[in-house]
């Protein structure tokens, strides 16, 4: 299914929906060439948004103490790493 929705600067944007065999719902922005899986169709956008933002440079925020610790990690030892990547990745 492939729908028309209007972006929030007033543009078009071509979205398809996929209903996946394990009945979770993948959100196609063809536009863009992105994806972005949810629960129901509802998640499956919402995600799809919040994709779109981020790879834009439009979305998320730094995250806060509190949600680096539910991800398990310390933030101030995070604070503290250095930005150098590891030698397979340069």
């Amino acid at each position: 299914m492939a729908t028309k929705a209007n972006r929030d600067d007033g543009r078009r944007r071509d979205i398809r929906l996929i209903q996946n065999p394990d009945d979770q719902w993948t959100a196609r922005d063809l536009d863009h060439e992105l994806s972005a899986q949810g629960a129901t169709r509802e998640a499956a956008l919402d995600a799809l948004d919040d994709v779109v933002a981020a790879a834009h440079g439009d979305g998320g925020h730094p995250p806060t103490d509190e949600e680096l610790r539910d991800l398990g990690v310390e933030p101030d030892a995070a604070r503290q790493q250095r930005d150098d990547l590891p030698d397979v990745l340069e």
